[in-house]
C-alpha cells in the first residue's frame, strides 16, 4: 500500500444557514434530514458520516469490541474466542496470553459502527499488508486476514499494553483516528520517533522498536512527557493522530 492510498474522510455535509437569531436552535426537519442514514449501495462499508459507520453484513465481518450503536435484521455479535483463526493462533495466544478485543458481527442485516466520535477512514486492500495499532481498528471484513502482535517491551511500561493487527489481503478495513490522520514516509537512514499512544499504523516492512526516556526528570514527572517511543527504521510509511490516547487494555480472559 503506497502513501497516496490514504484518501482524505468525506467532509462533512453542512446545514442551510440558520436564520438571524436562531443560532442556538435546529428546526426538527432540518435536524431529520440532515442525520438520515444516507443509503449508497456497494461496498460493505459505507461512511454515513465522517464518525458513524455503516456495515452491510451478509455473512461475517469483524468490529472493535464495543463499537455497535445500532443494527438493522438479523445479526449475532461474539467476541472473538481462543480457538478462532486455528490451532496455530490458539497455540500462540496460549503461549503469550495474547487476546484482541475483537467482536464476530455474523448474518444479514445493517450495522452502525463507532468509537468515542473518532474519525473514520476506510482502506481498500489490495493484496496489501498493513499494521494498526489495536485502538485504532474499527472492523474488516472477512476476507481480511489478521494476526496479533502484543508488543511484550511494551506492556510492562504502558497502562494495559499495547498490540497491533496485522490485516493483510483483499478487502476493506475501517481505521479510526483523533482528528486527520497525518502520514509519514520512513526512508533508510532517516527514522521517524512517534509517541506509542499517537500512532495509529504503519507498513508492513517496519518493525518498531521501543525507546524508554528513564532520566531523572521523566521519574520525577518533569520532563516533556514523552517516556515512551516508537522507532521506525527502514523503508515504508507510519500514520500518526494528533492526539494521544490511553491505550487499550488486552486481557486473555
Amino acid at each position: 500500500m503506497t502513501e497516496r492510498e490514504y484518501g482524505r474522510p468525506q467532509a462533512a455535509q453542512t446545514s442551510p444557514a440558520t436564520p438571524a437569531g436562531d443560532e442556538a436552535s435546529t428546526r426538527l426537519q432540518d435536524f431529520l434530514r440532515d442525520t438520515a442514514e444516507r443509503d449508497r449501495p456497494g461496498d460493505v462499508f459505507e461512511l454515513e458520516s465522517p464518525r458513524m459507520l455503516e456495515a452491510n453484513v451478509s455473512g461475517r465481518i469483524w468490529s472493535k469490541l464495543g463499537a455497535m450503536v445500532a443494527y438493522k435484521g438479523n445479526l449475532t455479535f461474539q467476541r472473538e474466542g481462543m480457538l478462532e483463526g486455528g490451532m496455530m493462533k490458539a497455540l500462540k495466544r496460549a503461549a503469550t496470553g495474547e487476546m484482541a478485543p475483537l467482536t464476530r458481527i455474523e448474518g444479514h442485516g445493517v450495522c452502525y459502527l463507532a468509537d468515542k466520535g473518532k474519525q473514520i477512514t476506510v482502506l481498500r486492500l489490495e493484496d496489501d499488508t498493513l499494521n494498526v495499532n489495536g485502538n485504532d481498528l474499527l472492523a474488516f471484513e472477512d476476507s481480511v486476514s489478521y494476526d496479533i502482535t502484543m508488543h511484550r517491551r511494551m506492556a510492562g511500561w504502558a497502562s494495559g499494553g499495547l498490540f497491533s493487527v496485522r490485516v493483510s489481503g483483499r478487502g476493506l478495513v475501517a481505521i479510526l483516528s483523533h482528528g486527520q490522520p497525518l502520514t509519514l514516509p520512513v526512508r533508510p537512514g532517516e527514522p521517524v520517533i512517534t509517541d506509542p499512544n499517537a500512532t495509529v499504523a504503519w507498513s508492513a516492512g517496519l518493525s518498531p522498536e521501543l525507546r524508554m526516556d528513564l532520566s531523572l526528570k521523566t521519574l520525577l514527572g518533569r520532563g516533556g512527557g514523552e517516556t515512551f517511543q516508537m522507532v521506525f527504521e527502514g523503508s515504508g510509511f507510519v500514520v500518526v493522530q494528533p492526539y494521544e490516547e490511553t491505550p487499550v487494555l488486552v486481557s486473555g480472559n
